[in-house]
């Protein structure tokens, strides 16, 4: 298996991931965030099976970061909604682990691409993957703020969150 056939693998592997979390959060506003990534992911392995076959495609970017930013701009809300799955922090730390290892597949590949456009291609991705992973990021130092101990909050300097 070629470099672009384990990205395809990798990409729809990955939105079957995100597609499962959106049916365990489905009662929360995290559906839509799994929603978009999977939608991305999707978007990812199209453009390299059109890559693989010498299809035209095109890189154009995406909202999804700026949305999810919408969707954390009322942290408690998220908090409560998902307080009864605990659980999930590590599917979320797990899904952090599979976009890192995306972008340095991405990574490695950019820099062995044989051509501009290949080369534009990857670095496209590296993005993409960064922006998904500055999302589930953001989850899990939400969700894991309320695991940690504080031992006297009215002592110290404490990051707001």
């Amino acid at each position: 298996m070629n470099a672009l056939e384990f990205a395809i693998k990798m990409e729809l592997d990955g939105e079957r991931y995100y597609r499962e979390q959106a049916v365990i959060n489905q009662a929360n506003s995290l559906r839509a965030i799994f929603l978009m990534l999977a939608d991305d992911e999707k978007m990812h392995a199209q453009i390299l099976e059109k890559k693989t076959k010498n299809l035209n495609y095109t890189l154009e970017p995406n909202e999804t970061l700026a949305t999810a930013k919408n969707v954390f701009s009322d942290k408690d809300r998220i908090k409560n909604e998902i307080k009864e799955i605990p659980s999930q922090i590590d599917v979320y730390r797990a899904a952090l682990d599979n976009e890192k290892e995306s972008i340095l597949l991405y990574q490695k590949c950019s820099s062995e691409a044989a051509d501009g456009e290949t080369k534009a291609l990857f670095d496209y991705l590296i993005l993409q993957e960064k922006e998904h992973y500055a999302i589930l990021e953001q989850l899990t130092a939400l969700l894991s703020r309320s695991e940690e101990w504080v031992e006297d909050a009215e002592f110290g300097l404490r990051e707001d969150y």
